[in-house]
């Protein structure tokens, strides 16, 4: 069976940058199971998946464009240390849910400076080239059940 829309896709996969850091990996005892077609994967590396079947294992490069786009400057933010009201330390790496106009987004600090703070608003992989080694383990029709819910039911209740 071939990788297309509403297939459930089991695979391994080990992520790393351009300088063959690893920045991620699927657990080898728990491949990544995902609905293809359903946006729940990178854009570009569900590109490079239609088609495949189980067994197959490749390499992929996928640009920021079909990743987690370019680095915006303009998400990167001061505010004051006030606006993180029931945060008692804020520090480098620390990481937040805030509102926004288009909705929830991840910011991750940055600095902090006197009552100032900085945050980043980007994905931390923003504007990064992502390198994928990827093993197709298997590929099956994804349930009415799992269609509707929109994710992948490992025993069937979910």
């Amino acid at each position: 069976m071939v990788i297309a829309d509403h297939k459930v896709v089991s695979l391994h996969y080990t992520l790393k940058n351009n300088d063959g850091e690893i920045l991620d990996a699927s657990a080898a005892d728990d491949p990544l199971s995902y609905i293809h077609g359903t946006g729940s994967i990178i854009p570009g590396l569900e590109k490079q998946l239609a088609g495949k079947s189980a067994g197959n294992e490749f390499n992929v490069s996928v640009g920021p464009a079909d990743a987690y786009g370019e680095r915006s400057e303009t998400l990167v933010q001061q505010i004051p240390r006030s606006a993180f009201k029931d945060v008692d330390e804020i520090e480098e790496g620390m990481q937040f849910q805030a509102r926004s106009a288009s909705g929830e987004t991840l910011i991750t600090v940055t600095g902090v400076e006197g009552d100032q703070v900085t945050v980043d608003g980007n994905h931390p992989l923003a504007g990064e080239t992502l390198n994928f080694d990827v093993k197709v383990e298997s590929v099956r029709d994804a349930t009415a059940e799992e269609l509707e819910h929109g994710h992948v039911h490992s025993d069937g209740n979910d």
